[in-house]
């Protein structure tokens, strides 16, 4: 976690000095007024308090959220065989790579589908769904469980949060200073003080627009650490039972889980390849049998 979080400050160091370089020359050339960088200062931290704040409140609730929208059950005691080798399936893995025993619970939904979530590496959810492990043997079962403790192990549900809240900072701090300069270019001339129609409009369509960019963003590193996750699975239970599991996800439509859980899952879905969560289960086998994964 240590080296992630620090390529995340490098790399919004070197956004911030660009931004301060970039905020100069605009002020050298007479576009933005001189009180551009103490003007906005206020608001880049407003933006960076809104835009972590919301992802790291959904990152420190994600457990409990997924338990409440999917209504699954953490497996305290296992009832009968088939929990007590999940329980310690996920355990053997968790081992492997290093990581805590993450819960393990079972959710009711006769879709196949899997779920990993949770604020650390060691305080995770590995969640299944009685449709998987109705629809599939223990062999494949095994390796949607080692993709679900792969993501755990990456991460990714900090790395995804940390995208997420740089974006959300970007696209208010930016959708505003927009607006604050289209508001001062509609009104020039003008005595009187305030904010302008323009400034709100401005910023609703450049949230809208930044928005959907930003998702692109997210949505793609999604799809990227799915590959990760399949690798991982791989590797913890054989690149035969990954791929498997995989053919027998493809048949299976959209992914039922929560929205808010779908990136999480094992199976996704998107309107357009763009602004899907997961790639294309045909290119994930592809790239197991390659070795690309």
């Amino acid at each position: 976690m240590f080296k992630r979080i620090t390529l995340f400050v490098i790399t919004n160091l070197a956004v911030l000095l660009l931004l301060s370089f970039v905020s100069r020359v605009l002020i050298a050339t007479g576009i933005i007024p001189p009180d551009f960088l103490g003007g906005y200062a206020p608001l880049l931290t407003m933006a960076a308090v809104l835009g972590f704040g919301g992802s790291l409140i959904s990152l420190f609730m994600s457990k409990w959220m997924a338990k409440w929208t999917t209504g699954a059950r953490v497996i305290e005691t296992p009832r009968n065989a088939t929990e007590a080798w999940l329980v310690e399936t996920v355990r053997r893995q968790a081992q492997q790579v290093g990581i805590g025993m993450p819960e393990v619970a079972i959710y009711d939904s006769p879709e196949p589908n899997a779920f990993a979530t949770g604020a650390t590496k060691n305080n995770a959810l590995v969640a299944v769904s009685t449709g998987l492990l109705q629809r599939m043997d223990r062999d494949e079962v095994e390796a949607v469980l080692g993709h679900e403790v792969s993501h755990v192990a990456n991460g990714d549900m900090v790395t995804l949060t940390l995208i997420q809240g740089v974006l959300n900072t970007f696209v208010i701090f930016i959708s505003r200073v927009v607006g604050g300069i289209v508001d001062s270019f509609l009104r020039r001339g003008e005595e009187r003080g305030g904010i302008g129609i323009g400034y709100w409009v401005t910023v609703m369509v450049c949230e809208i627009v930044l928005g959907l960019l930003a998702t692109l963003i997210v949505m793609w590193f999604s799809r990227y650490r799915e590959y990760r996750a399949d690798a991982g699975g791989a590797t913890l239970a054989g690149r035969t039972k990954m791929i498997n599991a995989l053919r027998r996800l493809a048949g299976g439509g959209e992914s039922e889980l929560p929205k808010a859980l779908t990136a999480f899952g094992i199976r996704g879905g998107g309107i357009l390849g763009l602004f899907s969560s997961h790639p294309p289960i045909e290119e994930r086998i592809r790239r197991l049998q390659q070795g690309a994964a």
